[in-house]
C-alpha cells in the first residue's frame, strides 16, 4: 500500500501513483482509498451520461480507452481495471489526475485546472486548458523562489467568503521543450506515460498548511488584437470564468454545484482577486511575463515594494 497526501486528504492506495509526494504510513481511516478490482462497464440506475462516462447517485464511472475503467465511490474510492493491453504503469497518470480531481468535485469541493505557487502567505493561481503554459509558469516562477503549491488542479474551500487553498503536494508536468527552455534537464524524472515525452519536474521546497487565494489569472495567448496585460473582468465574466476552468465543467450542473462555484466567484471578485493574463507564448517571452507577474502583485500588496 502506498501512502499519500491530497490537497489536505489522507490517500491510501494499492497502485504507485508517480508525481504525488508520498506520506508515512496511514490506517483504514484514510480519507481516500484507491484500490484495483473488477469495476462494471455499465451502471445500473444512469441518471446522467457521456461518451465515456456515467453517473448514478454517488458512483461516477468513468472509462479511458485502452488504459483502464474507475469506478468512483461517494467520493471516498476509487476503484479501477486496466485494459488488458495497457501498458504497465499508465494508469497511475489517471488516477491521480482525472479520479482524484472528479472525486474532489464528488466531495463537494470547487476544483479548478490550475497549478499554483506560493506568494508570501498566498496562494496564487493560473488556469487554462491544458497547453496554456499553467505548469510551465509557475516552474519559472518557482525558480525565482516562489514555491509550489499545486499543478494540474486546485482545490478550494470556501470559509467566510474567503477562498483557501490546501497545497497539493505532487511534481509538475511538463514536456521535454520546456524543461531544455527553462534549463531544468537536472529535475526531470521519468515521463508520465510510456508513449509521451512529457515528464514529472520535481518542484523544490515544501509548502504547509492551507492558505488564502491572493489572486486567479486566466492564461491568454497574446495576439495583433490582444496584446499583453493584465485585466480585472466584469463581475458577470468573473463568474463564467470560474465556471469554464473546473477541472471537469461539464460535471458541475450534474452533481447539483453551480451556486457552489457561483459563490466561489463571487467572493474572489469582491476582492479583486480574478485576472486574465494575457502574454506572449514563446519560452522568450517567459521573463517578462514574470516581471508583469510580479509588478501585479507589488501594487496589489501581495509583494512589498514599488510597483
Amino acid at each position: 500500500m502506498f501512502h499519500y497526501r491530497v490537497s489536505g486528504l489522507t490517500v491510501a492506495s494499492e497502485q504507485l501513483l508517480p508525481g504525488l509526494i508520498e506520506s508515512g504510513a496511514g490506517d483504514h481511516r484514510s480519507d481516500i482509498h484507491i484500490r484495483r478490482g473488477a469495476v462494471p462497464e455499465a451502471l445500473d440506475g444512469v441518471t446522467h451520461a457521456g461518451p465515456s462516462w456515467q453517473l448514478a447517485g454517488n458512483r461516477f464511472l468513468l472509462s479511458i480507452p485502452n488504459v483502464l475503467r474507475m469506478l468512483l465511490i461517494d467520493g471516498r474510492e476509487i476503484l479501477f481495471e486496466p485494459d488488458p493491453g495497457a501498458a504497465e504503469g499508465d494508469e497511475a497518470i489517471f488516477l491521480s489526475g482525472s479520479g482524484i480531481g472528479i472525486l474532489m468535485q464528488q466531495r463537494g469541493r470547487v476544483v479548478l485546472h490550475a497549478s499554483a505557487v506560493k506568494v508570501n502567505d498566498h496562494a496564487v493561481l493560473f488556469c487554462g486548458p491544458s497547453g496554456a503554459g499553467k505548469s510551465t509558469l509557475a516552474v519559472a516562477l518557482g525558480k525565482l523562489g516562489y514555491p509550489s503549491v499545486a499543478d494540474d488542479f486546485c482545490c478550494l474551500t470556501m470559509e467566510d467568503s474567503v477562498a483557501w487553498l490546501e497545497p497539493d503536494g505532487r511534481q509538475h508536468k511538463l514536456w521535454g521543450q520546456a524543461i531544455e527552455a527553462l534549463d531544468i534537464a537536472d529535475r526531470r524524472l521519468n515521463p508520465i506515460r510510456s508513449s509521451l515525452q512529457k515528464y514529472f519536474v520535481t518542484a523544490p521546497g515544501a509548502v504547509e498548511g492551507p492558505m488564502p487565494v491572493g489572486m486567479v489569472y486566466e492564461l491568454h495567448a497574446a495576439t495583433p488584437s490582444q496584446p499583453s496585460g493584465i485585466q480585472r473582468p466584469r463581475s458577470i465574466d468573473g463568474a463564467h470564468l470560474v465556471l469554464r476552468n473546473a477541472y471537469r465543467p461539464a460535471l458541475i450542473h450534474h452533481f447539483g454545484q453551480r451556486q457552489l462555484y457561483f459563490d466561489a466567484a463571487a467572493a474572489l471578485m469582491a476582492g479583486g482577486r480574478i485576472q486574465k493574463f494575457t502574454r506572449a507564448m514563446n519560452f522568450e517571452a517567459v521573463p517578462a511575463s514574470l516581471h508583469a507577474l510580479e509588478a501585479h502583485w507589488r501594487a496589489n500588496g501581495l509583494l512589498a515594494g514599488a510597483a
